[in-house]
C-alpha cells in the first residue's frame, strides 16, 4: 500500500509518517517544500499517482479566521478533486475535538475543513484529536509578556502527538473503519494553566504563569469542558505527567 501525508513535515504529520512507515506502508510526504501546494492544487495530480490512502494533516500557518478558512476549504476541495482523479481509496483528515462547539476563530475553520473534505466522492474519515501535550510549550511561548506568561484557562484532556499518530495510522489502514468522525484523547483531564506551570518548572524557566480570563462565549465554553472528548473517544497514554517525566516524549516513540 502507498499512502501520502499532506503536511508530513509538521509536528503531527511527522509522527503520522513515522507511524505508517513503522507498519510497513510506503509513505510519501506532500508539502510546499516538495512542490505540492494543496491551497492551489499545484503538483497534487503527480503526487497522488499510485497512492491509495491520503492523510490530511495540513496546517493553515495562521490563526487569522478568514485566512485559515480560505486555506482549509481550498485544501479539502483540491484533495477531493485530485483524489478522485487518482482513484484514491480513502482520505483521512486530522481535526480537533471541539470544533463543532466553537462559535468562531481557528477551531471553527477546522469544522469547515471537515465539511469540505467530506463533500466529495472519495470516502473521507475524520479523526478529531484533543490538544497535544506539546501545546503547553506553545502557550508558554505565545503568552509570555516579560516575566509573566498568560495562559488560557482551558480544561483539556491532552494526548501525546505520537500516540495520536498511531491511532490515526490505525484508521488509515483499517479494513472497515468507523464512518464519519471519531476522536482520540489522552487519559487524564488537565487545566492548561497547570500544564504550563509544571512544564516551566521542569525546564527551569522562572516565568510566572497566570491564568488569562476570557469572558467570551468560547472562552467560557472551553474553560467549562467544550474541548473535552465525547464518551466514545479512543483513549491512549501517556498522561501529560508521564510525558513530562520521560523528557517531553512518548515512551513508545
Amino acid at each position: 500500500m502507498k499512502a501520502a501525508v499532506v503536511g508530513g513535515t509538521g509536528l503531527a504529520g511527522r509522527h503520522v509518517v513515522d507511524a505508517l512507515q513503522a507498519r510497513g506502508v510506503d509513505t510519501v510526504v506532500l508539502s510546499r517544500r516538495g512542490g505540492v501546494d494543496v491551497a492551489t492544487g499545484a503538483g497534487l495530480d503527480e503526487a497522488l499517482s499510485g497512492v491509495q490512502r491520503v492523510v490530511d494533516a495540513s496546517n493553515a500557518g495562521t490563526t487569522d479566521e478568514a485566512a485559515a478558512r480560505a486555506f482549509f476549504t481550498a485544501a479539502g476541495r483540491h484533495l477531493q478533486q485530485a483524489g478522485e482523479r487518482a482513484h484514491v481509496e480513502r482520505l483521512v483528515v486530522l481535526s480537533i475535538v471541539g470544533v463543532d462547539r466553537a462559535s468562531g476563530g481557528y477551531l471553527a475553520t477546522k469544522l469547515d475543513h471537515e465539511r469540505t473534505a467530506r463533500s466529495g466522492t472519495v470516502p473521507t474519515f475524520v479523526l478529531r484529536s484533543t490538544q497535544f501535550h506539546e501545546f503547553a510549550g506553545q502557550t508558554l511561548a505565545w503568552g509570555r509578556q516579560g516575566d509573566v506568561c498568560w495562559i488560557p484557562e482551558f480544561l483539556v484532556q491532552p494526548v501525546a502527538v505520537a500516540a495520536m499518530a498511531r491511532v490515526l495510522a490505525d484508521l488509515v489502514l483499517a479494513m472497515d473503519p468507523r464512518p464519519g468522525v471519531s476522536e482520540v484523547a489522552g487519559p487524564q483531564q488537565e487545566k492548561l494553566v497547570d500544564m504550563a506551570t509544571r512544564l516551566a518548572a521542569r525546564r527551569g524557566d522562572p516565568v510566572e504563569v497566570r491564568g488569562a480570563p476570557d469572558d467570551s462565549a468560547d472562552g467560557r465554553a472551553f474553560a467549562g469542558g467544550a474541548l473535552l472528548p465525547d464518551p466514545g473517544a479512543t483513549i491512549t497514554g501517556p498522561t501529560f505527567q508521564e510525558w513530562l517525566d520521560a523528557g517531553e516524549r512518548d515512551r513508545f516513540e
